[in-house]
């Protein structure tokens, strides 16, 4: 069953949203800059790194994963954690065609 909101909108808008809704909290910016700057690392670095909790930080890493931001990759009982290069840039992508749609210079009143 489809929901009002798949109905309503196009698939598009649906997907940047999930995509910007997995950014829209502070710790998970965090996480990825985090992930930026040391290439890769497990979810216990990554708590360490932030004010948070182990189980917060793997909800978080959850939701990136979700929007396929960061992969996992199982180590043993641990989980090696990067940057997705391809989701990154697609990301790039959809941030920079929706600032062009919503240029303030072109569109403003």
């Amino acid at each position: 069953m489809t929901s009002p909101r798949e109905t309503t909108f196009d698939a598009k808008l649906i997907q940047r949203a999930r995509l910007f809704k997995a950014l829209a909290h502070p710790a998970r910016l965090a996480i990825l800059q985090y992930l930026a700057e040391i290439q890769t690392c497990i979810t216990g670095d990554i708590a360490e790194e932030l004010p948070l909790s182990r189980t917060t930080v793997n909800q978080h890493l959850k939701e990136l994963r979700d929007a396929g931001l960061i992969k996992g990759t199982v180590a043993g009982v641990k989980t090696n954690y990067c940057l997705n290069a391809k989701a990154i840039e697609a990301l790039r992508k959809e941030c920079n065609c929706l600032l062009e749609i919503i240029d303030v210079k072109k569109n403003f009143c």
